[in-house]
């Protein structure tokens, strides 16, 4: 069975990087598209970036694009998100999501989840 654990959350200033990772079990991270996606408190939770299954294309919501990037490392089976020039309005709750196609910004479309972690950017 598939499990995601997401990992590297924690508290940063306005301004700092942290790198988020999401480790697989149970199936080859390689086979699948990866999403990433967050919830703010009391906010839906948004789609952030994707990653086909192919490698070949990555997509990010405008609101981060240029400061993150989402990669994979199929020797430790883990996806990252590196988060740099994180803002306030960044802190959320961090998901990583796998679906079996293409890239999508819709979170219904992904079967697999982990269980969060949690990014606070404040000074």
């Amino acid at each position: 069975q598939l499990q995601l654990v997401e990992s590297g959350g924690g508290l940063v200033q306005p301004g700092g990087s942290l790198r988020l990772s999401c480790a697989a079990s149970g199936f080859t991270l390689d086979d699948y598209t990866i999403g990433w996606f967050r919830q703010a408190p009391g906010k839906e939770r948004e789609w952030v970036s994707c990653f086909s299954k192919s490698g070949d294309i990555s997509n990010y919501a405008g609101s981060v694009k240029g400061r993150f990037t989402i990669s994979r490392d199929n020797a430790k089976n883990t996806v990252y998100l590196q988060m740099n020039s994180l803002k306030p309005e960044d802190t959320a709750i961090y998901y990583c999501a796998t679906r079996r196609y293409g890239c999508s910004t819709n979170q219904r479309m992904f079967a697999t989840w982990g269980q969060g972690t949690q990014v606070t950017v404040s000074s």
